[in-house]
């Protein structure tokens, strides 16, 4: 197993593209260029900084909806005009906003990287916010949030038990926005959210393929160096208060199966390379839920037959500190209570016994093997530099995980357990089925293809 890990350490370092290069246009546009000439396809992607925890009340969604009226015209451009030459150029185009960013891709033949250069400058400056446009697709909005939180119980649990693990901070909110706020929001609201978050200094362009890092920078300042460049005070930063106790919700609504979902607050990795948590918290949920050998899989799901579905998550990047979760699905004859109890018990055993060390070395193993297979993608690559960019901790950290997951220990391991993984840092949300038949599906409105949010 050693020589397993050693070798994908050495995978995960070896030179599979060359160097990353970066310069700052004087408008405050970041252009990032990473060459990679395996195949002759090119990704672009604008990412900017404002997403779903960047809305105050009242005008939560405003981020995605406004990501859904980015194709809807320019003052040179008709509406979905962008998208019909991205296709007639033999490409490939969507969005997603989230809570720390809103991003905008494309991956194209190399040879057409102008037409892409081209588009996303046009409408990064000059959109054009129709009224009756914007009705249309807030109409598709709320039907994508009936579709994918209201009518189904496991999305709407999660998203009330954001709303109860977080008191303060907005990443309480639904990226998609709240129901009531969805309903009250104008076309003048998007207006102001777009001149405010949409200017050159508050973006970031990364550029990954079979590219010449010159060309691109040249390109970058022909179509981007002449946007005016406006300045942008970001919001003021907001902390979640320290938890004090284990809060509880559940939700009762029509549904085949009950669900439990348990979180902790944790924190996030910075550009400090000292600040090894967050590396230990990815290897502890590796040895939860690192595949059918991991100890969720083998012991609740196999041995105990007490899990149907058992799975432990944790993002180590996000611009404030996040959660460890661990979803659960009871076998049949078993209770989301009982399935709860194993899971701490679970818990419990990783802060009072250190993880041996061929478990250890298993997981790390599988931990980086995911990382080298993810970065053979050009838009995998892209995707992990514009995010480590756009929640400021900038696109070197991601160089570097491969070695700050081979230095955890399981000392570590063991003392995010008990330092993060306490009672009283935890939220339980549960759904417990009711009777009656599972809300009918309705007929989609057309029109929008642009509604990936995460």
């Amino acid at each position: 197993m050693k020589r397993i890990l050693c070798a994908l350490l050495l995978l995960a370092g070896a030179p599979l593209h060359a160097a990353t290069l970066e310069q700052t246009l004087s408008n405050g546009l970041k252009v990032i260029v990473r060459e990679d000439h395996r195949a002759p396809v090119v990704v672009t992607q604008v990412w900017y900084k404002v997403g779903s925890s960047y809305e105050p009340g009242g005008l939560t969604g405003a981020s995605h909806v406004l990501e859904h009226m980015m194709f809807k015209g320019t003052t040179r451009l008709g509406p979905n005009e962008f998208s019909r030459i991205i296709a007639e150029n033999g490409g490939e185009e969507n969005a997603f906003t989230g809570s720390d960013y809103t991003a905008y891709f494309q991956t194209l033949a190399a040879d057409r990287l102008e037409v892409s250069m081209r588009l996303e400058a046009d409408r990064m400056r000059n959109l054009r916010l129709d009224a009756g446009e914007f009705a249309k697709e807030l109409e598709v909005v709320k039907e994508e949030r009936r579709l994918r939180t209201d009518d189904q119980p496991q999305s709407l649990l999660y998203e009330q038990f954001n709303a109860t693990a977080y008191l303060a901070h907005p990443y309480r909110n639904p990226v998609i926005g709240w129901e009531d706020d969805l309903a009250t929001l104008t076309v003048s609201d998007l207006k102001d959210w777009y001149q405010r978050w949409y200017q050159p200094s508050n973006a970031t362009l990364v550029v990954v393929g079979d590219v010449d890092p010159k060309q691109v920078f040249s390109l970058a300042r022909r179509y981007f160096g002449g946007l005016p460049g406006g300045r942008v005070t970001a919001p003021k930063r907001q902390t979640e208060p320290p938890q004090r106790g284990e809060r509880r919700l559940e939700l009762k609504a029509p549904a085949q199966v009950p669900y439990l979902i348990m979180g902790y607050h944790a924190p996030a990795a910075d550009s400090d390379a000292d600040h090894w948590e967050p590396y230990a918290l990815e290897v502890l949920a590796g040895v939860l839920d690192g595949g059918e050998s991991a100890r969720l899989a083998s012991r609740l799901r196999r041995g105990q037959e007490i899990a149907a579905s058992v799975g432990a998550g944790y993002r180590a990047f996000s611009r404030a500190p996040g959660m460890f979760l661990l979803e659960a699905t009871p076998a049949p004859g078993h209770s989301p209570l009982e399935l709860e109890q194993a899971l701490r018990a679970e818990l419990r055993m990783l802060g009072e016994t250190p993880v041996a060390e061929d478990e250890l070395d298993r997981v790390k193993a599988q931990v980086v093997a995911a990382e080298v297979f993810q970065r053979d993608s050009v838009f995998y690559q892209a995707m992990q530099i514009g995010m480590l960019e756009t929640i400021g901790i900038g696109w070197q950290v991601g160089e570097d995980y491969a070695r700050r997951i081979r230095a955890v220990t399981a000392t570590q391991v063991q003392q995010v357990a008990l330092r993060y993984l306490g009672q009283d840092k935890l939220t339980v949300g549960i759904l417990r089925p009711q009777a009656g038949a599972l809300p009918s599906r309705r007929p989609a409105v057309s029109g929008g293809r642009h509604d990936v949010a995460q």
